[in-house]
C-alpha cells in the first residue's frame, strides 16, 4: 500500500510520538524516587562524625546524627578504612553510617540514629513500588540486630531528643523475624514490595522497633581488625531506591546472603560412630563440621553434631573446648580480592559459638582458633578437587 506524502509525514508524527511515549514511560517506570541515593553528591566533605547532612538532600530526623564516609583523609569518616571498620561501598565510593540497637545501659550512644530524605515525588495509592536499600554490619560492633527497615511517610520526622522512632516500618527484610543482620563483610540487601497508602513523600531508613522486640546477639571481635569495639550495632547504609511498579512487573530482590558470585555449593559430610565404651571427650572431637564454599549456614548434619556438643558439656560443666576454624585455598585467594570472602575460618569460628552460647553453653568455656587453609586428614589423593576443597572447609574440635 502506497502513502500519499501527506499521509506519509501524518503517519511519520504518529508513530514518532508513538515511540517517545513508550520511551517516557519506560523512564517513569525505572525513575528512582531517591534522590542522591548511594550519598554521592556531598557539599563539604565531613570532617567528624554525625555529618549526614553533608550528603545533599539527607538529614537526621532525631537529635542523634547520622554519620557520613568519603574518601577523605580525616581517618574517622573516610571510606574504605573509618573508626568502626572497613568497608567498600555498595555503590559509587560514599556510604552513610547509624546505630540499630542499643543494649540497654550498657552504652556510651545516647539512642539509635536514622538517616531520611524526601522523594522526588508522591507515591501514588494503591500503586506498588519497589523498595530497596543495603547494609553492613562495622567491625566495631559489639552488637547484631534484625529490624533494620524502611519508613515510608507522608511528613518527615523530626525532633531533636534522641530518641528512637517507634513505628510500624513499611519495609523490613523478608526472613526478618528469624535473621539477625551479622554480616560484617559485603553488604546485605533489604528488598520488597511496598503498597502505597499514597502521599508518601519521605523515606527514613533506620529501626523502629521498641527494644523489648528486637532481637540481638553480641559479636565476637575480630583479632585482625584494630577498631576499638563500641557497646552497639552500628550498620553501614548504601544504595536505596523507591521504584514504581507496573502492573506485570514484580519486585526482583536477591535470595542469597552476599558475595554476588555462585561457587562450589558441595558440602561434605562424614559419618561419626558412636559407640557405648567411648569416653564425653572422644563423643565430642570425633565431630566436624562442613561447609559450602563462602559459606557459614550449618547443614543439618552440622547442627546435630553442635546438639551433641552441647549435650556432652551440659552434662560435662568443667569440659572447656577449643573451637578450630578451616577454610580452604581458594577462598584465600578469592578473599584477597573480595572481603566477603576472607577470613572463613573466623567467620565459621563465629557461628558455631553463638550456636553453643544459645544452647547455653558460657563463651568462657570455648576458645576459638583459627586454622586457615591447613590441609584435613580426610583428604585423599584419589578425591577430585571439589571433594578436596569441600574437606577443608571445617570446624574441629579439641577438648581442653
Amino acid at each position: 500500500m502506497k502513502l500519499s506524502i501527506k499521509n506519509k509525514i501524518k503517519f511519520s508524527v504518529t508513530v514518532s510520538f508513538f515511540m517517545l511515549s513508550l520511551l517516557s514511560f519506560g523512564q517513569d517506570e525505572a525513575q528512582n524516587l531517591v534522590p542522591n541515593p548511594s550519598f554521592e553528591s556531598i557539599g563539604k566533605k565531613p570532617k567528624r562524625l554525625g555529618s549526614i547532612e553533608s550528603a545533599t538532600g539527607w538529614v537526621s530526623p532525631t537529635g542523634v546524627r547520622a554519620d557520613l564516609f568519603v574518601d577523605s583523609k580525616v581517618e574517622n569518616v573516610s571510606t574504605p578504612l573509618n573508626i568502626y571498620g572497613k568497608e567498600y561501598a555498595k555503590e559509587g565510593g560514599n556510604y552513610a553510617g547509624i546505630i540499630g540497637y542499643l543494649p540497654k545501659g550498657k552504652s556510651t550512644f545516647k539512642s539509635r540514629s536514622y538517616v531520611m530524605t524526601k522523594l522526588e515525588a508522591p507515591m501514588k495509592k494503591g500503586m506498588n513500588y519497589c523498595v530497596k536499600f543495603n547494609i553492613s554490619l562495622a567491625e566495631a560492633s559489639k552488637y547484631s540486630c534484625n529490624n533494620i527497615g524502611a519508613k515510608l511517610s507522608k511528613k518527615p520526622f523530626g525532633t531533636d531528643s534522641k530518641v528512637p522512632i517507634i513505628e510500624d516500618a513499611s519495609l523490613l527484610h523478608f526472613s526478618n523475624d528469624r535473621k539477625i543482620f551479622n554480616a560484617r563483610f559485603d553488604w546485605t540487601e533489604i528488598c520488597g514490595t511496598v503498597t502505597a497508602k499514597g502521599g508518601e513523600k519521605y523515606i527514613t531508613i533506620g529501626n523502629f522497633d521498641s527494644n523489648q522486640n528486637i532481637r540481638s546477639e553480641r559479636m565476637k571481635k575480630d583479632p585482625k581488625v584494630k577498631v576499638k569495639q563500641i557497646m552497639a550495632a552500628y550498620y553501614y547504609v548504601d544504595d536505596i531506591s523507591v521504584k514504581l511498579l507496573s502492573d506485570e512487573e514484580m519486585c526482583e530482590c536477591q535470595a542469597n546472603d552476599g558475595g554476588g558470585v555462585s561457587y562450589s555449593p558441595t558440602i561434605y559430610q562424614r559419618t561419626f560412630n558412636i559407640s557405648e565404651e567411648m569416653t564425653a571427650t572422644d563423643r565430642v572431637e570425633i565431630q566436624q563440621v562442613f561447609f559450602a564454599f563462602g559459606k557459614t549456614k550449618l547443614a543439618t548434619e552440622g547442627a546435630a553434631s553442635l546438639e551433641l556438643i552441647a549435650a556432652e558439656m551440659q552434662e560435662n560443666p568443667d569440659m572447656k573446648l577449643q573451637i578450630n576454624g578451616h577454610n580452604n585455598s581458594m577462598e584465600d585467594s578469592v578473599g584477597a580480592e573480595n572481603d566477603y570472602y576472607s577470613d572463613m575460618d573466623n567467620k565459621r569460628i563465629g557461628v558455631v559459638m553463638g550456636y553453643l552460647t544459645k544452647k547455653g553453653i558460657p563463651e568462657s568455656r570455648l576458645i576459638a582458633s583459627r586454622k586457615g587453609s591447613t590441609v584435613s586428614n580426610d583428604v585423599n589423593e584419589e578425591d577430585d578437587e571439589d571433594l578436596k576443597m569441600a574437606k577443608n572447609r571445617r570446624i574441629t574440635f579439641k577438648v581442653r
